[in-house]
């Protein structure tokens, strides 16, 4: 039960935070369970694995043996001459076939392309990341599809912002959009096959560090698999494109922040006259505060800084030239903290960040609607939000609402949540009026908000957040029945609900 349970946490956590499970080691690499389907829906599985159950099982092929990316483009069209329908976004494999998935299948996208558009909506897939030989085994065992191609779905139908419904998406359903799975488990950092492992045996110390390195037969190619699926669509006229906007969420979001700068770089040598535009929706992460076990990653207590500097070495990743040099070598992995990078970036960037994001809990072992919570985690949890606040504070276009939950853009719902009356779909729009009001030599309107962030102090005091679910009973509750149910005294934490029944009513009337 102790391996289950560790299984599950890894099945959840949907964040960039990777966390080694020592005990899940992969029994086989060569069998896998059967599941592959014909269609998925994208943006409805929480928190992070964006696709229906369906989808999420194994692919019933053997490592490496997803066919030829020409036999497998061949099967696509036939699916798509059988008939399919318009809402649906088709799977293309890169024509570049060596850069790949971790498992040497062939990378690809998914497309719905709008004639006449030249608004360009690339998305990054999150589902958090692998960076050892023991964490790469496991989660290839249990979660092939974010590793290998063979068992992906020839189409998928978007929800939330690659929705095209114009009720669900009313400013982006009539752009061209391209969906990009996550396969390589780097965080969108990787630039090429694992180094070669160290060809004799080591010993004490040598040994040691050998076994945090890159004793891995993966290949790690996520960067560059963004850079094929731009190259890729050429022919289709993303050099004709007006706005390219490179979004992503959780592990995604922090891909975005990666690439953006690299993205529009490309797409200038190219002769495009397009203006790059980022949107991070949970990939904004603040470091660690627990004390964790020197001997990481032996231990589940890695901490998401030890895991991405591991990992930097094993995926070859590589960050923005501009952050890359304010620090030491060595020192690379801050720049996937947002926090740091930020300021280092040219291209515009819309931050979308829950101020009590659940993965950044769960790094800290807090689980929200689970069985018990301490008064040191409650005090984390709104020491929490205080700091992701002040983190945002010079970031141009943000929204922030005060809310517990994890990713949002792609969910069907996203409209009704709201920022001081502003919702995030107008957010977006008010953003892309002033950045093109600013291009054209205008004043930009006023009155269109895109700077939201929750003035109240509570978690869930914005009245449009997502409802908590207690996980024994999959009742909805309020916060305060919440940490009842998780144990704590609200009396000896000043929270009696009677008592406090006015100010928390002020609470949420000032933050929503």
């Amino acid at each position: 039960m102790k391996v289950l349970g560790q299984l599950a946490f890894l099945l959840l956590l949907g964040g960039i935070w990777c966390q080694n499970n020592r005990n899940a080691k992969a029994s086989s690499k060569s069998t896998k369970r059967s599941g592959g389907n014909q269609g998925g829906e994208v943006g409805q599985s929480p928190p992070e694995v964006d696709l229906t159950p369906g989808n999420t099982g194994g692919t019933g092929n053997n490592r490496g043996t997803g066919g030829t990316a020409a036999s497998r483009r061949e099967s696509t069209a036939g699916a798509r001459a059988a008939g399919q329908q318009t809402d649906d976004m088709r799977l293309l494999f890169l024509k570049n076939t060596q850069v790949t998935c971790n498992d040497g299948t062939a990378a690809g996208f998914y497309i719905k392309e709008f004639r006449g558009s030249r608004r360009w909506l690339l998305f990054l897939e999150g589902g958090w990341c692998c960076y050892s030989k023991e964490t790469c085994d496991s989660r290839y065992q249990n979660i092939p599809r974010l590793m290998s191609s063979s068992g992906w779905p020839q189409t998928k139908r978007g929800s939330g912002i690659l929705s095209s419904q114009a009720e669900e998406n009313p400013h982006w359903h009539n752009a061209n959009i391209v969906f990009i799975p996550y396969c390589s488990s780097d965080v969108w950092s990787g630039t090429g096959p694992a180094p070669t492992p160290p060809p004799r045996p080591r010993q004490g110390r040598e040994k040691e560090r050998d076994r945090n390195t890159n004793t891995t037969e993966y290949t790690f190619m996520g960067s560059l698999i963004i850079r094929e699926v731009i190259k890729d669509l050429i022919p289709k006229g993303i050099k004709q494109a007006k706005v390219v906007m490179l979004s992503g969420t959780s592990a995604g979001g922090t891909g975005v922040l990666l690439n953006i700068e690299r993205v529009a770089s490309q797409l200038e040598q190219l002769g495009a006259e397009t203006q790059v535009r980022g949107l991070v929706d949970s990939g904004w992460f603040l470091e660690s505060k627990q004390q964790r076990s020197p001997n990481c990653p032996e231990t589940v207590s890695c901490s998401p800084e030890d895991a991405i500097k591991i990992g930097l070495r094993l995926w070859n990743g590589v960050v923005p030239d501009r952050c890359r040099q304010l620090y030491k070598r060595g020192e690379e992995w801050q720049c996937f903290f947002g926090h740091k990078l930020y300021s280092t970036l040219t291209s515009p960037l819309f931050v979308v960040q829950w101020l009590f994001d659940e993965e950044q809990l769960r790094v800290e072992n807090i689980y929200m609607g689970g069985q018990s919570l301490s008064e040191e985690q409650w005090q984390y949890i709104q020491n929490l939000g205080r700091e992701l606040k002040n983190s945002l504070r010079d970031v141009t276009a943000v929204f922030a609402p005060s809310c517990l939950s994890h990713t949002v853009v792609t969910k069907s719902n996203w409209m009704s949540f709201q920022v001081r009356g502003t919702s995030l779909p107008r957010a977006l729009q008010c953003w892309d009026r002033s950045l093109e009001a600013t291009r054209n030599n205008r004043t930009p309107a006023k009155g269109c908000p895109f700077h939201l962030v929750d003035t109240c102090q509570w978690p869930q005091c914005n009245p449009t957040c997502p409802a908590l679910v207690d996980q024994a009973t999959q009742q909805e509750l309020t916060l305060l029945q919440m940490l009842v149910a998780m144990g704590l005294d609200l009396q000896k934490l000043g929270l009696n609900p009677q008592g406090n029944a006015d100010s928390l009513a002020s609470m949420v009337s000032n933050g929503g």
